[in-house]
């Protein structure tokens, strides 16, 4: 009983502690970057992706880490139709911060426009256990996935003979 007031007082350091070493602190991107992600952004508005992803790319080389590039990257990739390209910038994204909630939402959107809807599904899964049902990004993926027609499954059945032309001789 002596040591309940200092056993609970040391958990409670502990806690405390362990939660702040292990959050991330905030990244400090090169003023170099932030121009090009500046431009990127204007872009993308103006509808120029080609050069939006140009200048998210020469951020890239500036900041090879930064999880803020290879978002915008892959956010203007998928946008562009390259939902393949964008899967591996946003996995690259979720490597190095696994409860992104913008990569795991933009993983499972790139899924769902590339016809992958079981694996959007685990995406929308991974959302909902990490923000809960009601937030803005499990809301955008849901929609996104209900919106995309179901799969077209091929049969085993054959294709109807379409007739041979026919030969002349000259």
């Amino acid at each position: 009983m002596r040591y309940t007031p200092v056993a609970v007082a040391l958990s409670l350091f502990a806690a405390t502690s362990s939660s702040v070493l292990l959050s991330q602190p905030p990244e400090q991107l090169d003023p170099r970057t932030v121009a090009l992600l500046e431009q990127g952004r204007a872009a993308q508005s103006a509808g120029n992706l080609n050069a939006a992803i140009d200048a998210y790319e020469s951020a890239l080389t500036v900041d090879p880490g930064s999880v803020t590039v290879v978002l915008a990257l892959a956010d203007a990739t998928r946008r562009e139709g390259l939902q393949g390209k964008a899967l591996h910038y946003y996995r690259v994204a979720l490597a190095s911060d696994p409860r992104n909630l913008a990569a795991v939402t933009g993983e499972g959107l790139a899924l769902a426009e590339k016809g992958a809807t079981e694996k959007a599904g685990r995406s929308l899964a991974r959302l909902e256990s990490l923000c809960g049902k009601d937030c803005a990004e499990t809301r955008t993926l849901a929609s996104a996935i209900a919106a995309r027609p179901a799969p077209r499954v091929a049969t085993a059945e054959a294709p109807p003979q379409q007739p041979k032309p026919a030969t002349s001789e000259n």
